[in-house]
């Protein structure tokens, strides 16, 4: 998957660590406890992974940490922009549904545009856990990573927060919307 076309230049890798870790230090209620240092150190060390964060940055998704894994010793960055990232928005769940079209096909599906990007789209559990952190998708959706069984049926998974409360919802996989996106994790 990775080529040069997915490799960062060393300008570009200084500017998108320096933008990760203004947002970190602007939101340390995100990830209480962890210090930049590990991050960027782990951070460095990936390069093909500075490439799917800067994809997320690129498209609107502002990504942060919001967890470290003890037993892999991984970063977990979701997706933290206010409202759907709005570089991936217009899109169907994913290729089946996109192919299933007959007119007006959007350009692209989320699951088509994360693999794209080396990322993962957020389940319903990361969904709410990325709500704890904060007041999300209170005026767009986003896909959610749908279970097969819904999925086998032609159906998809999205959420937004309304009314204060997190909603999960169902949609036809084919159905795309211009205030529905994705948001994406990333384990560093």
């Amino acid at each position: 998957m990775k080529n040069e076309k997915t490799k960062l230049s060393p300008e570009q890798q200084r500017e998108l660590l320096g933008e990760l870790k203004i947002r970190f230090e602007k939101n340390m209620d995100r990830h209480a406890g962890l210090e930049w240092a590990g991050v960027e150190s782990r951070l460095e060390a990936n390069a093909e992974k500075l490439w799917s964060l800067n994809e997320m940055e690129r498209t609107g998704g502002e990504p942060d940490v919001v967890g470290y894994d003890k037993e892999t010793g991984e970063y977990i960055f979701y997706d933290c922009s206010a409202e759907s990232p709005k570089g991936r928005r217009n899109v169907c769940y994913d290729r089946e549904g996109l192919e299933s079209r007959k007119e007006h096909k959007p350009e692209n599906s989320a699951i088509d545009m994360a693999d794209a990007m080396g990322i993962e789209l957020l389940t319903e559990e990361q969904y709410r856990e990325l709500q704890k952190l904060g007041n999300f998708d209170t005026k767009t959706s986003s896909w959610l990573k749908t279970p097969s069984d819904i999925r086998k049926l032609g159906g998809a998974l999205f959420a937004d927060r309304r009314y204060d409360n997190v909603f999960v919802y169902h949609n036809s996989a084919p159905s795309y919307y211009g205030v529905r996106a994705f948001r994406g994790s990333l384990r560093v």
